[in-house]
């Protein structure tokens, strides 16, 4: 039976978490309504937590930094934060804490809860992708959280030998979103997304430019948009095309639309990529990052590609073009290749919609939603679950 004013707090600190985050929280309040939540996020949690009779601390914009120096950078700001959510938790224990993805902050803060002690369960929604960078941390996390949902059908076997209760839920962007057919798309435009974070745009936007530059000496009749997250983002991006003296249209928060609408696109690694898969884009992966943060990184990425979709599939469906592989010549080159040929963008979009399948973005319509799944395997876990000891 449901108690009546469960509290839950709820953490999520990218713009993909607070879509996330949001969704499961009204999937929550749609089971039950008397749940209140608290935590951090972004725009859209907010106000769902408003709604809920809690409050949420609106903290996307200076979370969501990108890279190894952005992150030392503001290091400072971090553990303030941190330091008061743990104090804030453990005067006001919620019955759950929701994490959701962000794993540099969010597993340091599960460790945080059971080292202190507080009398809650941790809940991680959206598993880090451990299986890409350190699979080696599956027991200590498994010692903290008492239940992982994971949206990638391979994860769930990669935690089950540690004891870590484990739950798939499918994909909530491969449930929601559906491909659009070439014959549906605009026939002569080159989709640019550059990323939600400003340092993706300062660094790959500028690379994405010089590309359609070269796209248009070849086809002068290919038209070229760009997808910017925030208006802060455009502004920026305006100066930039007229830097490089390119006429593009730069929309402001509807990146979904131009991935149903484009041609071809140029998509920045991470959530994007999977978007564009789900809406049948055809379009190639671009990524490109501080010198000091790739020299780390290539040094910990444990799997064989970067896009979700690759990794899926086992092979490469999509083109990566990362770091210095990421020029003008070969962007441009790679959509040329599929703006000139019907047949290779029909057979990426084929592509992509049998690596999307995998993740049960074709179920029938009358089947629980992974956000609906989420929410039963989270009020589950309250309800039958012992509390962990610490």
């Amino acid at each position: 039976m449901i108690r009546e004013g469960r509290h839950l707090a709820i953490i999520a600190g990218e713009a993909s978490g607070d879509a996330h985050g949001v969704a499961l929280m009204r999937a929550l309040r749609a089971l039950d309504p008397q749940i209140r939540f608290s935590g951090k996020g972004g725009p859209k949690m907010e106000q769902e937590a408003l709604a809920s009779g809690g409050h949420l601390d609106n903290w996307i914009a200076e979370a969501g930094v990108l890279g190894l120096w952005d992150v030392l950078r503001h290091y400072g700001y971090f553990r303030r934060k941190f330091s008061t959510l743990l104090d804030e938790l453990s005067e006001t224990p919620p019955e759950a804490v929701i994490l959701v993805d962000y794993p540099g902050f969010n597993l340091r803060l599960a460790k945080a809860i059971r080292s202190k002690g507080i009398p809650t369960k941790i809940i991680y929604y959206i598993s880090p992708q451990v299986w890409a960078w350190n699979r080696r941390r599956i027991p200590e996390m498994a010692l903290a959280l008492d239940l992982m949902i994971c949206i990638f059908p391979f994860e769930k076997k990669l935690y089950e030998p540690s004891g870590l209760r484990t739950v798939f839920a499918g994909h909530p962007m491969a449930a929601e979103l559906h491909a659009v057919p070439a014959e549906d798309r605009d026939c002569a435009l080159l989709g640019l997304f550059p990323g939600s974070r400003e340092r993706e745009v300062r660094k790959i936007f500028p690379v994405m430019l010089d590309a359609a530059r070269l796209v248009h000496r070849s086809r002068p009749e290919i038209r070229f948009e760009a997808a910017a997250a925030t208006v802060a983002h455009a502004s920026r991006m305006v100066g930039q095309a007229n830097e490089a003296g390119l006429e593009i249209a730069i929309t402001t928060g509807a990146a979904r639309d131009l991935m149903q609408r484009a041609t071809v696109g140029l998509v920045c690694s991470g959530t994007a990529t999977l978007e564009a898969a789900c809406l049948g884009l055809p379009h190639a992966l671009v990524y490109k990052v501080a010198t000091l943060t790739y020299e780390v990184g290539i040094r910990v990425i444990r799997v064989p590609y970067l896009g979700i979709v690759n990794i899926l599939a086992g092979r490469p469906v999509i083109r990566e073009f990362i770091q210095h592989n990421a020029t003008p010549a070969a962007l441009a080159d790679e959509s040329l290749r599929l703006l000139n040929s019907d047949e290779a963008r029909n057979r990426l979009s084929a592509d992509l919609a049998e690596t999307i399948a995998l993740l049960g973005g074709a179920e029938e319509s009358n089947s629980p939603s992974p956000s609906q799944r989420s929410a039963e395997a989270v009020l589950e876990c309250l309800e039958k679950s012992p509390l962990k000891a610490h």
